[in-house]
């Protein structure tokens, strides 16, 4: 416990100097990169194809080949994710045409994406700027001061068939066809929401044509809610976790709220790889312009940091019923926490 202390100690006492510290860890490498595309498209499109050919000659174990699909494909999102940050090449424009294509796969229009996810890293665990690219999150006040139906509606959107079920469907499916949030912010959002919906539409209806509408259908929506729901969970503890960080006005500072907002979500090697070692989230969000694959170099350089926010996969599945912020406690609690301190 002291070394735990010491070492958040020594980390905080670094305070603005991080961003020098990890500056030295900001330059991509272009064959690496590229082996990481190829690594994880390669495998994807095979796995894909595998599974259409084995439900078109009737094997329906080709199916159980939709699972490794859809751990790839949530790797193609961090690729685009770190496309969108700007990090996998040095040239702006290759990361944003490379985004762009892997938008088509992960049904994600990439320049609208970028801009909301771009208002996440600027305002994560700033109470004053919720809404944007996060998981809405109400503080005990404002949940108490809702009327019953406004409660209902909340309390069905943190249940949990929903947030990881009907939720990852709506948002992957549905509601990245346009560009909401930023309907009214210029025509970027559309060009993008709209150029993905043509860039979906064609590969579709080639593949519906070439396996058929059955089997497409049947390799490609488990592939898709498998990687949507995967990808909201992570996205989810990422900074719904016990132990995070939330604060107001002035209060807010960036660095802080990264140390302490941003979770370390520590899992075993295969989940991280396949992860793009996005659960380094605390680094991540201390420096976006960290290439994925350098986040781990962090954490072997300066060790004090593997502690920050750190929850195994065991310890995030109580994160799950972690709903309110209580402005008292400075901490996330249950709707039955909540109701016992009401």
């Amino acid at each position: 416990m002291k070394s735990k202390v010491a070492n958040g100690a020594s980390i905080e006492r670094k305070g603005r100097s991080w961003t020098a510290v990890l500056a030295q860890y900001r330059q991509p490498s272009p064959a690496r990169s590229m082996v990481e595309i190829a690594a994880t498209a390669f495998p994807f499109v095979a796995l894909w194809a595998l599974a259409a050919v084995a439900v078109v000659h009737g094997y329906w174990w080709g199916l159980l080949l939709t699972i490794p699909a859809a751990g790839f494909l949530v790797r193609l999102f961090i690729l685009q994710h770190d496309c969108g940050h700007g990090t996998l090449f040095a040239r702006r424009s290759i990361n944003d045409w490379i985004g762009r294509v892997i938008g088509v796969f992960t049904l994600t229009p990439y320049d609208y994406w970028r801009r909301t996810h771009a208002v996440h890293h600027a305002t994560a665990g700033n109470l004053d700027k919720r809404g944007i690219g996060d998981v809405n999150t109400l503080t005990v006040r404002e949940y108490r001061a809702l009327l019953w139906w406004g409660r209902a509606r909340y309390r069905l959107y943190r249940h949990p068939l929903v947030m990881f079920g009907l939720g990852p469907a709506w948002l992957f499916i549905c509601q990245y066809r346009l560009p909401f949030g930023l309907m009214r912010a210029g025509v970027q959002p559309w060009t993008s929401t709209i150029a993905t919906n043509l860039g979906v539409a064609l590969p579709v209806a080639s593949l519906m044509w070439l396996v058929g509408v059955g089997p497409f259908l049947l390799v490609q929506v488990p592939i898709t809610l498998m990687a949507a729901t995967a990808g909201v969970w992570l996205f989810y503890v990422q900074h719904q976790f016990e132990g995070t960080h939330w604060s107001e006005g002035d209060d807010w500072n960036f660095q802080h709220a990264a140390l302490h907002g941003s979770s370390h979500y520590d899992l075993p090697f295969p989940l991280r790889w396949l992860t793009g070692n996005i659960g380094i989230h605390h680094v991540h969000h201390l420096s976006a312009k960290v290439p994925f694959y350098r986040l781990p170099e962090v954490l072997r350089d300066h060790p004090d940091l593997r502690d920050m926010g750190r929850i195994t996969f065991l310890q995030s599945l109580s994160c799950v019923k972690l709903v309110l912020w209580d402005e008292s406690t400075k901490r996330l609690v249950s709707f039955r926490q909540a109701r016992a301190t009401g």
